[in-house]
């Protein structure tokens, strides 16, 4: 079983500045494509970043040139540092993992969230 766990949200005034972060655990020797999607009270959880296990990053176009994803070394944490904050990417932010681990992979592994909050 893989854990993950988001830390780094908070409240801010729009035009600051978060960086959040996602840990991945469990089985050792594993690799993961990570992402991270958010949702608003009333919204369906939507895609907003992802970061492939080469590397390769994908964003929605709401948050291109503002967030940016990255990893460490060990391919276990992903970050998400998020600039230029609007009222409107206010939302419960989760991180996404799939593994491979020995050659195997597994999808759709979630962590518990972590909230943003932005106000104008």
């Amino acid at each position: 079983q893989v854990q993950l766990v988001e830390s780094g949200g908070g409240s801010v005034q729009a035009g600051g500045s978060l960086r959040l972060s996602c840990v991945a655990s469990g089985y050792p020797d594993c690799s993961y494509d990570m992402s991270w999607y958010r949702q608003a009270p009333g919204k369906e959880r939507e895609f907003v970043s992802t970061i492939d296990i080469d590397g390769s990053t994908t964003y929605a176009d709401s948050v291109k040139g503002r967030f940016t994803i990255s990893q460490n070394n060990a391919k276990n944490t992903v970050y998400l540092q998020m600039n230029s904050l609007k009222p409107e990417d206010m939302a419960m932010y989760y991180c996404k993992a799939d593994a491979l681990c020995g050659g195997s992979w597994s999808f759709g592994y979630w962590g518990q969230g972590t909230q943003v909050t932005v106000s104008s």
